[in-house]
């Protein structure tokens, strides 16, 4: 019974959070301001405290632009978590924009949607993502192109890093600099999670969303940490596939880090 009590709090706070802000949302990127990059993070701050995520950063956001961000993609709640910590934009799979109320937010986030099954689209969709860094957004992309089980990171998928070499190309840009991040789920109740309880937070793609919801509305206190990493100035001459390499690796070894709770060295993060 107290489990349905919390869960219709959270869920009359949340409606509350989102007829408060959503309306402004809509008219501040209708009308092209400023704040329509502030407000998104504003709004995860609340969600992620409602859904009881308690939020550890190391390491910090590079300001230089264009700035193109690589993370592991663990849950739907990576979106919350890491957009109540930095002013970013994410690029999604396309069928995210046709999710009930999800779809909608991300629109509202300015995400940039992709269909990663026609190759025949890569290049237009890297230019639609360079346009975007161009203008000074710091761009999320989740290179594995699914979610996994929060234990380990999938084989990055190469195809859109070359939307580093179009903003080169198309905006006329003497580099681009990439960041790797990485986003662990590490405890609930203020204990170790382990790879018992991951599944707690993560969401591989045949878990059904609610049911998932609602077990983290259940919980209502879960760890994440997330880690800015050694970040890597990408020209033209840089190779696509030598740099998802790179990204793929330092990623690999701060989610690692995160979940044995150790601190990663320098000579680690080059």
């Amino acid at each position: 019974m107290i489990g349905v009590i919390r869960i219709a709090v959270i869920l009359g706070l949340f409606v509350s959070l989102v007829i408060s802000l959503v309306p402004f949302q809509y008219l501040f990127v209708k009308a092209r301001l400023g704040w329509q990059q502030s407000l998104p993070r504003f709004f995860h701050r609340i969600a992620a405290w409602l859904l009881g995520f308690r939020v550890n950063v190391q390491g910090e956001l590079v300001q230089d632009r264009p700035l193109l961000l690589v993370a592991n993609h663990v849950s739907w709640s990576d979106i919350v978590v890491l957009s109540s910590v930095a002013n970013v934009c994410f690029i999604a799979k396309s069928e995210v924009r046709k999710w009930p109320v999800f779809g909608t937010f991300a629109v509202l986030q300015r995400t940039v949607f992709v269909e990663r099954e026609k190759k025949g689209r890569t290049a237009q969709q890297a230019s639609d993502i360079a346009l975007r860094l161009a203008g000074g957004d710091a761009m999320v992309l989740f290179p594995e192109g699914t979610t996994s089980d929060g234990n380990r990171v999938l084989p990055f998928k190469t195809s859109l890093f070359g939307a580093a070499h179009a903003v080169i190309r198309e905006a006329g840009a003497e580099e681009v600099i990439v960041q790797p991040v990485s986003i662990a789920y590490t405890g609930v109740h203020g204990m170790p999670m382990g790879r018992f309880h991951r599944p707690i937070a993560s969401w591989p793609g045949d878990v059904q969303l609610i049911p998932h919801l609602k077990g983290i509305l259940k919980e209502g206190a879960i760890d994440v940490e997330i880690r800015f990493g050694e970040p890597m100035s990408v020209r033209a001459e840089t190779s696509r596939k030598e740099l998802a390499r790179i990204m793929e690796e330092r990623v690999t070894t701060m989610l690692q880090s995160s979940l044995m709770g150790r601190e990663i060295t320098p000579s680690e993060d080059q």
